[in-house]
């Protein structure tokens, strides 16, 4: 089984011709609205792929709520231990997608914000008996520690958003950033290269093993003192939006069932390359039957 402890938004998508820059209105296309957040993205990606998922989280008590809560749902992911929070919306992000697939994204909290060590304890046996713990930084420090102290499998710790003095939660097996994560949890430049990459990551201490995301260039393993480069798969990218959450629910599944770091990051890195090809973040994500038939394809 596999716990998401984290965020679930309603994300408001507008396609843009160029991303605006600081002053600047830029005319969008459509406005879409479709069920998201990383850790809601995270279990139905699991979910999708053949995972049993159990989330731990909160909503607010508006439309929303309701709409974010079918969605999980009908995906099969336990909902028992999601809270509604009175006098409180469920999150939103706002987010702009450009010709080439590229976005950027603008989160308001909402309930997630209110997600607590209370609610983590709550959950306990749930979060001892899971193969797999998925954490990541749309929630609050503290129920990401609480979650870390209580969980019985593996700890995957993925720290997006990069948020400044944001404290990695303890005993993490597997940390999942991205190169301008990578950055902000070693106060160094963002990395370009492969060699900057691993430099980078070096200096990282308290977790196991990690896997820097790469986008276009893949992902880079480093466990102990040696490390490994897995290209990306090549597709033409409509929307990246959850390729991340995708790449990250795909890994907690393999690594569920026993499959190695290398074997669980290439199986990831083909869930995160379909998704890259679908608008949209819940609705982009890989079923089990995609991700075979895909590297099936590609030897």
């Amino acid at each position: 089984m596999i716990a998401v402890v984290g965020s679930l938004n309603l994300d408001l998508v507008v396609p843009v011709p160029q991303h605006p820059v600081p002053g600047e209105t830029v005319l969008g296309g459509g406005i879409a609205q479709h069920p998201g957040g990383k850790g809601a993205n995270q279990a139905v990606a699991a979910a999708r792929l053949g995972g049993s998922v159990a989330f731990v989280g909160r909503v607010g008590e508006d439309d929303a709520a309701g709409v974010m809560l079918g969605a999980v749902r009908e995906e099969g992911v336990d909902t028992t231990h999601i809270t509604r929070t009175p006098d409180t919306a469920t999150g939103r992000a706002l987010i702009a997608v450009d010709p080439a697939g590229e976005n950027t994204i603008i989160v308001s909290p909402g309930a997630n914000g209110r997600l607590g060590a209370a609610d983590c304890e709550a959950a306990a046996d749930v979060l001892r008996k899971a193969a797999v713990t998925v954490l990541q930084q749309e929630v609050p420090d503290e129920a990401n520690h609480a979650a870390a102290r209580l969980v019985g499998g593996i700890v995957l710790y993925n720290p997006a958003p990069a948020v400044a003095g944001a404290v990695p939660p303890p005993h993490v097996d597997v940390l999942v950033p991205n190169r301008t994560e990578l950055a902000a949890l070693t106060g160094t430049p963002v990395p370009e290269t492969i060699d900057e990459v691993v430099a980078a990551a070096r200096k990282l201490t308290g977790a196991g093993a990690v896997i820097v995301t790469l986008g276009g260039d893949g992902v880079l393993l480093l466990e102990g003192t040696s490390h490994l480069h897995v290209p990306a798969f090549s597709v033409r990218p409509v929307d990246t939006t959850a390729a991340g959450d995708s790449f990250c629910g795909a890994l907690a599944v393999a690594l569920a069932e026993g499959r190695t770091l290398e074997q669980s990051a290439r199986w990831a890195c083909a869930a995160a390359a379909i998704s890259t090809t679908r608008a949209g973040a819940q609705p982009s994500l890989a079923r089990r039957d995609e991700v075979e038939a895909f590297l099936a394809g590609r030897g």
